[in-house]
């Protein structure tokens, strides 16, 4: 049995408690020292993982629950590829890349996929779990003798091959590099492919820009167009998808692909279900305890990948690693209200700034009922919900009358300016609501509050804080919801469970939804009928009237020029591949979205 002890430093409070996990230890009581101060009484304590039992007693005795104490089989004793230090996060196995093949890496945040990519990248030596004597390369390579990473990191070793790495975090991007778009590809071009990248990924109007003014989505064009414009052997891209949109992600991913007909090594990390799909040729699995430790899978085809991943079991290691799986179902249009007063209508509105201008089409939403709002950044789609929560006054038009009813807003851009802990956040907030069953049933546990609760909201990651505001939003007696971009900064799992939230509450209460969202399958988990935003990004934009989930979904993607299908298994949809045979079928049938996959269509 392998044992792993994980200690989260952050959160322990050594000089604040009775030293708990020490004082209530058998093993300690026994004269074992099974849980050490080494470094002090007033900093954090080490449990000797060798020694210890695994009774979990000082896991339910610490006051401050930082402690996590995992049993993994024997097996996976041989195969640690790092950890950072003591009690800290530990990572098995790793990802197998090869050439001509882009792999992808699915699983939740916390369970390993950055550092895996940043191993490969060759920013971290892979230290096989002797995190206190680090073995050199020839060690490293003998590990993996017989196996394509032994050649792999010999290369590494001796800078015979050559890895460009795109980070996750490209708001960094700005602390580091100054001076103009223009001039940093300029300097990156060493490929040729410049000119056709600028055009591909929509860059020509932000060339001239100083770096340090570009938004979210214009630095991940930027550093996604930087990456392939450089010669490298390797290409590694850590969640490629974030802050563009659902044309931006395609146009992405059609660059990113280009890499393989030059028989390149590409790795990619990616929470878009469709956009992993769409690039991936093979999938490796992570799975394991966020914060705690991850095991990598071996490799799978796509497809069957992505289906092991939402089934929550691995045939081939006989591993579950989740209770249920993740099932998608094409939802037939609900009942819904349909009686005078139960209805929220809004007239043809006009808002104009300085340099762009909204239209919106008069349309209606029903009670219990969810629109989800599909469209381009900077086309208009958070201005409409802003119109809608009164924050904004159309300058021609009507917006929804709300006089009496409460309006519940989760703004697009998150801060953490609250002063206190995330439990008095949800309970200034919350009301008679807090600490109810539906408080916790629906949202504490499914949201996996309740390890940050007593935590600062200022200290929390994106990832957490995205997880407090969908929180924040729904635990309010609210009749109108208005969500902007709940997915962002988080993993698979995390938003299907926030889609699910929200479907839920809306539903329960009876309540009137709208949910601007780019990801197309949290999208479709969410939705009732779709609104859907045209125009010129920057310039102008048309909101159309709701209308069915199908239809927006036919009439978006056929703007997008791309087609979609359900996988037969776990029914979840599926990006098609342009030009190939079911793409062209789809599309001379108008069908762009709700074609089931056959068992003798492509995979």
């Amino acid at each position: 049995m392998v044992r792993v002890a994980v200690l989260d430093r952050e959160r322990c409070k050594p000089k604040d408690c009775q030293h708990e996990c020490r004082n209530f230890c058998p093993e300690v009581r026994n004269r074992i020292d099974a849980v050490v101060f080494s470094d002090g009484e007033d900093k954090p304590s080490i449990i000797v993982e060798s020694l210890c039992t695994g009774c979990g007693i000082c896991i339910k005795k610490c006051p401050y629950k930082v402690i996590t104490i995992i049993n993994l089989p024997e097996e996976l004793k041989e195969e640690c590829s790092h950890r950072y230090g003591p009690n800290m996060f530990k990572l098995f196995r790793l990802p197998i890349p090869k050439e001509g093949v882009i792999t992808g890496l699915i699983g939740r945040n916390g369970t390993g996929k950055t550092t895996a990519l940043r191993i490969l990248s060759g920013e971290i030596r892979p230290n096989l779990g002797e995190y206190d004597s680090p073995p050199n390369w020839e060690k490293v390579t003998r590990r993996y003798r017989g196996s394509i990473l032994q050649d792999y990191f010999q290369r590494l070793s001796k800078n015979k091959l050559k890895v460009v790495y795109k980070p996750q975090h490209v708001d960094m991007i700005p602390r580091y590099v100054k001076g103009r778009v223009s001039t940093l590809l300029q300097k990156a071009d060493r490929t040729g492919k410049l000119t056709r990248l600028v055009a591909d990924l929509q860059l020509k109007n932000i060339l001239n820009r100083p770096i340090g003014v570009l938004s979210g989505g214009e630095l991940q064009r930027l550093a996604i167009a930087a990456v392939i414009c450089r010669e490298a052997d390797v290409y590694i891209f850590d969640e490629p998808s974030s802050h563009l949109d659902v044309s931006q992600r395609l146009r992405a991913a059609k660059a990113v692909r280009s890499l393989v007909d030059g028989g390149k090594t590409v790795l990619i990390a990616e929470h878009d279900l469709a956009m992993l799909d769409y690039l991936s040729d093979q999938v490796c699995v992570l799975y394991g305890e966020p914060g705690a430790y991850g095991i990598i899978s071996h490799v799978h085809g796509v497809r069957v990948g992505i289906n092991i991943y939402l089934d929550g079991f691995i045939p081939d290691e006989n591993m579950r690693f989740r209770s249920q799986p993740i099932k998608f179902h094409v939802k037939p249009p609900r009942e819904l209200k349909l009686v005078e007063g139960w209805k929220l209508s809004w007239s043809s509105m006009e808002k104009s700034f300085r340099s762009f201008r909204l239209r919106v089409d008069a349309g209606e939403v029903r009670q219990g009922e969810t629109i989800g709002v599909l469209g381009p950044n900077g086309i208009g789609k958070t201005t409409f919900i802003k119109l809608l929560a009164k924050i904004e006054k159309p300058d021609r038009g009507e917006t929804p009358p709300l006089e009496g009813l409460a309006v519940s807003y989760k703004p697009q851009y998150i801060s953490a300016q609250y002063e206190g802990s995330v439990d008095s956040l949800l309970r200034d907030v919350g009301g008679e609501r807090y600490g109810t069953d539906f408080f916790e049933d629906e949202l504490v546990r499914p949201l996996a509050l309740k390890k940050f609760l007593d935590r600062d909201v200022k200290d929390l990651s994106g990832g957490e804080l995205q997880r407090v505001a969908i929180a924040t939003c729904l635990v309010k007696e609210a009749h109108v919801y208005l969500i902007d971009e709940p997915s962002a900064y988080l993993d698979v799992e995390e938003r299907l469970v926030a889609a699910r939230a929200i479907r839920k509450v809306v539903e329960g209460r009876e309540a009137f939804g709208f949910v601007v969202e780019h990801d197309i399958v949290a999208q479709d988990f969410i939705a009732d009928r779709l609104m859907i935003f045209t125009g010129k990004p920057g310039a102008e934009g048309h909101a159309e009237s709701p209308v069915s989930l199908r239809d927006g979904m036919n009439s978006f993607l056929t703007d997008m020029k791309i087609t979609f299908r359900r996988d037969s298994v776990t029914g979840r949809p599926r990006v098609n591949k342009p030009e190939s045979k079911i793409d062209r079928m789809q599309k001379g049938m108008g069908e762009y979205y709700y074609v089931p996959e056959k068992e003798t269509s492509e995979s």
